[in-house]
């Protein structure tokens, strides 16, 4: 498993009490999102300027509503924390060993057209690793929405219930998460496409996916789900020029606000095997 980086030495009931301010904040999120469902919302177009006619990158009201109620209720809470969002550029505490990420919708362009697979995601980080994460997921293991979340040193839950992460082993072929719809047999998996990299995070440390990869996300888009998964026993690697190494926190390059770079999560095994065939490939 990926190494505990420098949160160990964190007091357990600060660690405890994050992990229910994020669970709230993720429930805070999906609360908007499903009382948004079946309304006409207004949508605009990150990149529409860049990229007249393809309409990439939507955001709809509902983003940066829930965004603004997520950062009110973390500033009464934890006013010294840090905070980076996907709608709205502003640091509060920048500098502070807490960086909250937070992304209130992803998988907008699911959300927008009524395909039922989003999630409302809170990652923490100290000093640049994942420490607590919650995602509040539009669907789950159970066939219902609820929140997984998870804090270093202690396991997975879904809505405050432990879950057994263990994979079947009469499974022999397994799913894994993947930007792009490709059929590559040799992978040992069959490849699923959610368009919800948090939800694929999720489905990750639950162990309904064997393993997920994702192409240059943003910090918001796996903080939390990550923080997952390596509670989950799972492992992860990141591709940078030298090649694939293990996650070493998000902090490697400075500010962890602005990382991006190509993961990948899952069972050691199957990361194994993934990087070895992009090596060779």
């Amino acid at each position: 498993m990926t190494g505990a980086g420098p949160a160990s030495s964190l007091d357990p009931a600060l660690l405890a009490e994050i992990e229910s301010v994020a669970v709230e904040l993720a429930q805070l999120g999906g609360a908007e999102i499903r009382a948004a469902l079946g309304s006409m919302l207004r949508i605009k177009y990150k990149s529409i300027d860049d990229h007249p006619g393809l309409f990439r990158d939507p955001v709809s009201e509902v983003d940066r509503r829930a965004e603004e109620l997520i950062r009110q209720r973390l500033a009464e809470r934890f006013p010294d924390h840090d905070i980076v969002g996907e709608e709205i550029d502003h640091r509060p505490s920048l500098g502070s060993d807490f960086l909250w990420a937070v992304d209130p919708i992803d998988g907008t362009a699911n959300f927008i057209n009524g395909f039922p697979m989003f999630a409302s995601s809170v990652g923490v980080l100290y000093r640049g690793w994942p420490i607590a994460g919650a995602l509040w997921c539009s669907t789950s293991h159970a066939l219902e929405p609820g929140v997984y979340h998870a804090s270093q040193g202690n396991p997975v839950r879904f809505d405050g219930v432990p879950l057994d992460t263990r994979s079947n082993p009469a499974i022999r072929r397994r799913l894994g998460g993947e930007p792009r719809a490709t059929v590559a047999p040799e992978r040992g998996w069959d490849g699923r496409k959610t368009g919800s990299a948090a939800i694929e995070c999720a489905f990750v440390a639950a162990g309904l996916l064997d393993m997920a990869w994702f192409d240059r996300p943003n910090l918001w888009d796996v903080a939390g789900g990550l923080a997952l998964a390596l509670s989950a026993g799972k492992e992860a690697q990141i591709h940078r020029e030298q090649g694939w190494t293990a996650f070493q926190g998000f902090a490697e390059d400075g500010d962890a606000a602005h990382w991006s770079a190509r993961i990948a999560i899952g069972t050691g095994d199957t990361v194994g095997a993934f990087v070895r065939e992009d090596i060779a490939g």
